[in-house]
């Protein structure tokens, strides 16, 4: 790398670095763990508040960091995320935990793109990544779907931001939600966990309130989580192949294999295997974590709130309602096949 080019990406680099590295900071807080905000999630809260104090002109001097950490980051994050996934954990919760995935994951998706595109008038990026984000794993989801999608840079900022807001609000209603759902029902329902996994938003959500319960219920909770995280990888190539098949001219188009799925699945059998030491699982645990967190805080960095206040209160709405379905279904389906 040249001295041009260096000057280029420093200025977003280490703009990115600060603002990820204050995401750590405060997500180690007992504020933040108690509310399930990880590093993920308050980088891109961080880097908007950052990007809306600094004057407009000045965006274009940090554009060579954020653009390498949100194309290449972002990808690698998302491939060693699946270091977080054994496989043999699924025989913990058994095979009803998988069909409550695939049903809840189908149906979010189907009643988002209804009514995201009928209802809202939304355009189809908007919807499938605040769909994405609510029916796998939040913000990861988000983030992961950005790249398969076909929009200008600007369009991606906007809607993904947009989209990650929906995670934030709703996820953050569940953490009050979902513990009072537990005491109504009353302790003796075992498969509570399940229910929580296969409904709320984000992984770190999740821990947050398995933690507010029982060992018991964060352990099932945690596995049907991972299960769910896992169907994103053939929800990616089935909207790579879809988006192939007609290109912008009407003609159709080469399908875009999103190599950091197939790499995801690929760390997540390699864990699977048990053939590494935890130290070294441990370090691309947290190597996945800095990446989708300096990919956020530039996701962050790079939008404006303006521009996510036009195209996010439809977002917001939209989210809204599959909080409900999440809830609801979720939870109806959790008792049917109990």
């Amino acid at each position: 790398m040249n001295r041009n080019t260096w000057m280029g990406v420093a200025p977003g680099a280490l703009l990115v670095a600060l603002v990820g590295t204050l995401a750590f900071a405060l997500a180690g807080t007992e504020l933040a763990m108690r509310f399930g905000l990880g590093a993920i999630t308050l980088a891109i809260l961080i880097g908007a508040i950052a990007s809306n104090g600094l004057p407009q002109q000045g965006h274009g001097v940090f554009r060579g960091g954020l653009t390498i950490a949100q194309r290449h980051l972002l990808r690698i994050g998302v491939a060693l995320y699946g270091f977080n996934l054994d496989v043999q954990q699924i025989a913990q919760v058994g095979g009803r935990a998988i069909l409550i995935d695939l049903f809840v994951a189908s149906t979010t998706l189907a009643l988002g793109w209804v009514i995201g595109r009928r209802l809202l008038r939304l355009d189809p990026q908007t919807v499938l990544l605040t769909s994405a984000g609510s029916a796998f794993c939040g913000a990861a989801a988000v983030l992961a779907t950005m790249p398969t999608l076909k929009m200008s840079e600007h369009e991606a900022l906007d809607k993904s931001a947009a989209a990650v807001a929906t995670v934030v609000l709703y996820g953050t209603l569940a953490m009050v939600l979902y513990p009072a759902i537990y005491s109504f029902l009353g302790s003796a329902v075992a498969d509570f966990g399940i229910y929580v996994g296969s409904t709320v938003h984000e992984v770190g959500q999740v821990v947050a309130i398995g933690g507010m319960l029982n060992e018991e219920v964060a352990n099932a909770a945690i596995v049907t989580k991972m299960i769910r995280v896992m169907m994103l990888v053939p929800f990616l190539l089935a909207v790579s192949f879809v988006l192939a098949r007609r290109d912008s001219s009407g003609e159709r188009g080469a399908i875009t294999i999103p190599w950091f799925a197939l790499c995801f699945v690929l760390c997540a059998a390699i864990n699977s295997l048990g053939c590494l030491l935890d130290g070294l699982v441990g370090m691309l645990r947290q190597t996945a974590t800095l990446c989708l967190t300096a990919a956020m805080a530039a996701l962050g960095i790079d939008s404006q709130l303006k521009r996510i206040g036009r195209a996010g209160l439809k977002s917001l709405v939209l989210g809204g309602v599959l909080f409900l379905h999440l809830v609801l279904t979720g939870g109806l389906a959790n008792w049917l096949l109990a």
